[in-house]
């Protein structure tokens, strides 16, 4: 009878020993998996995307997307610039056809943001690039920053002390960097005087897949304003670089426009503007093109409204200039 006893004992010891092991690994086990899934959060994004200006196989600086955070203003800057930075943290995801710019090995010492601008000190590393792409790196950082909504302007240093020059060829940069600042820059001045400029957007493609060029073009100052100049290089042929397109039909012709509340731009064109006529359809790459380079030369823009002969055919807004 006690032997009986002892054995229940025993055995009843036993499987609470048991019942507590489990009780213990399981939370472990969960533990961990939870550990794992959070590390991944880090490196592996959202269907969130922002755009990025990153390096193309034509040595062009082109606007892309690049998985991002669902962050604050300044987190989602330090995302971006691990994007830009050859070899960083986000070179796994980098799309096909585009290369990071900034130089391996370079760290963000400091990022801070006050009243829209953002000011980042970077590693001594930052000076080291090639002199072929020393400017590049400088619009591939403005470009892509100031895409975000709540920066405007851009500060730059390097170890504490601001970047005045080039680091190889010595040019004197701005205190302060906002898209003025130029991207692929072309020239076309018969004099040092009454010098302009204004940003288009192009079409490019990398096996089938279509991304967009900005072209930042210096010229004597015109009669025409800046929107009207923009539709006329979109719908003229041919275009001065033959691997740059635009959709554009060259018989489209802006009848009019105009601005309300300073943020929204209505465009009014002819019915050459549409890519079938009965359908009152536009191209996605003539609304992208147009939209992108009115944004960039009217930065308080957040909407374009697409008209023919007075009619609303398309709005983009500024929540899906990102797509």
């Amino acid at each position: 009878m006690l032997k009986k006893m002892s054995i229940r004992k025993i055995m009843v010891s036993s499987l609470a020993l048991f019942v507590l092991l489990l009780l213990y690994l399981i939370p472990d086990n969960t533990s961990r998996e939870l550990e794992v899934k959070t590390d991944d959060i880090e490196y592996v994004y959202s269907d969130l995307v922002s755009p990025i200006y990153l390096l193309d196989s034509n040595d062009y600086i082109a606007r892309t997307t690049i998985s991002t955070c669902d962050c604050n203003i300044v987190e989602k800057a330090t995302n971006l610039i691990d994007g830009l930075i050859i070899d960083g943290k986000k070179n796994e995801i980098i799309p096909n056809g585009f290369k990071a710019i900034i130089p391996a090995g370079t760290s963000v010492n400091d990022i801070s943001l006050e009243d829209k601008v953002l000011t980042i000190d970077f590693s001594k590393e930052l000076l080291d690039i090639n002199e072929r792409y020393e400017e590049k790196m400088i619009e591939s950082l403005i470009f892509s920053l100031t895409s975000i909504d709540g920066i405007d302007k851009v500060i730059i240093n390097v170890d504490g002390k601001r970047l005045e020059r080039l680091p190889i060829s010595g040019k004197i940069l701005p205190t302060l960097f906002d898209k003025s600042y130029g991207i692929n820059k072309i020239y076309d001045i018969t004099s040092m005087k009454n010098i302009d400029s204004y940003t288009v957007y192009y079409v490019s493609k990398n096996n089938d897949n279509i991304y967009y060029v900005p072209i930042t073009k210096y010229v004597n100052k015109q009669k025409d304003d800046k929107i009207k100049v923009i539709v006329d290089e979109l719908a003229s042929a041919p275009i001065y670089e033959t691997n740059l397109i635009s959709y554009l039909n060259g018989n489209t012709k802006l009848i009019n426009y105009e601005i309300i509340e300073d943020d929204i731009i209505r465009l009014n064109f002819n019915n050459y503007i549409l890519d079938d006529i009965k359908g009152n359809k536009i191209l996605e790459e003539v609304i992208y093109t147009i939209s992108l380079s009115i944004k960039d030369n009217y930065t308080d823009i957040r909407e374009v409204d697409f008209l023919v002969e007075d009619e609303e055919i398309y709005k983009k807004v500024e929540k899906n200039f990102n797509k």
